[in-house]
């Protein structure tokens, strides 16, 4: 094979193998199993994977500034239950229930952008310390229960309340249009999607954030305030999880601990997958869209053949360092050159 194909070969698979890669095993899966295309399960791929794209949008936007946030995991766990928490031990009022766990999510961020921005700790190692001191704070103020209906306490006494069926529909219920009925998580997740994509493409900020992940000493001489837009970026990726805490709390109409450790690897796996997509070679929304697409076909797809659930992480685990390797290798063939 003379260099020059093979160029052409990494090239095109740089900038259309995850295309392909989900195209061919959506077709696999469909060979296999009678049932796979049809609408009513590629509707509930979408619903599986609507959770796990909030999740990845925030770990997006904290990569587009050239940072890494690693709490959005333990940011669902804790709004998960505290969601639940406000509804079932409190009985709060619904604009109560959605605007709370927002804020908790928006308090994580503005704690990660101090310990980043301020205090001038590493991206990884700041996000990681905050990731134990939520997964510590959510299990504390649950006692390390699950907040389900009606749940007794230690005391002997119940909780007075449940899990209001208007929320429930947050992760439950349907929006009808004409022939089609799209789940209302699915709905959420493609607003948010065409929302944030639109903004980092087209606004004023979307090209200040890749500038400052981009070369953050130019951005900063061509007068970006980048603190600024780092401090946004992370307040903006807790809230995104925050949502993701709240619809996956409305889905599985309770609060469970440690609901969000499994979410962060997913949305890490989808961001990075995403990378290879149109041969972008960096964090774009559509791109890890993309990604949760694929690994949601993935899960779905083994699942239905019948597979141990312990297996699917050896799939998942072994398309990621497949994009991987294509990507950074294609790159650094790039800059070599």
């Amino acid at each position: 094979m003379n260099s020059g194909f093979r160029d052409r070969l990494l090239n095109f698979s740089f900038r259309y193998g995850a295309i392909i890669v989900i195209i061919g095993v959506v077709a696999f899966f469909s060979l296999r199993l009678p049932y796979f295309f049809s609408s009513a399960n590629l509707a509930d791929i979408l619903r599986s994977i609507s959770i796990v794209t909030f999740v990845a949008i925030g770990v997006t936007l904290s990569l587009i500034v050239g940072g890494f946030d690693l709490s959005v995991g333990s940011t669902v766990s804790l709004t998960t239950v505290v969601t639940a928490s406000l509804m079932i031990w409190y009985e709060m009022p619904l604009v109560v229930v959605i605007i709370v766990p927002l804020l908790v999510g928006a308090a994580i961020g503005c704690i990660n952008a101090f310990f980043i921005v301020q205090m001038r700790i590493p991206d990884l190692l700041a996000t990681l310390a905050v990731m134990y001191i939520a997964a510590g704070i959510h299990k504390t103020y649950t006692k390390g229960y699950t907040v389900y209906n009606n749940m007794q306490f230690e005391d002997g006494t119940k909780a007075p309340g449940k899990m209001y069926e208007s929320f429930l529909q947050l992760g439950k219920g349907e929006v009808s249009f004409g022939l089609f009925n799209v789940p209302i998580p699915v709905l959420l997740m493609l607003i948010a999607i065409i929302g944030v994509h639109v903004t980092m493409k087209y606004s004023r900020f979307g090209r200040q954030m890749y500038m400052t992940g981009g070369n953050e000493e130019a951005a900063r001489l061509s007068g970006i305030r980048i603190n600024r837009i780092r401090t946004i970026s992370y307040i903006l990726s807790g809230m995104f999880a925050s949502i993701g805490g709240l619809i996956y709390a409305a889905r599985v109409g309770s609060g469970q601990i440690d609901a969000g450790s499994p979410l962060l690897m997913e949305a890490v796996a989808a961001v990075f997958v995403g990378f290879s997509v149109f041969g972008a070679g960096k964090p774009t929304i559509i791109g890890t869209f993309l990604g949760s697409v694929l690994i949601g076909v993935l899960v779905n797809g083994l699942t239905m053949m019948n597979l141990q659930y312990y297996t699917h992480d050896i799939v998942k685990g072994a398309i990621l360092i497949l994009a991987l390797a294509v990507t950074f290798y294609v790159i650094h063939r790039t800059r070599a050159d």
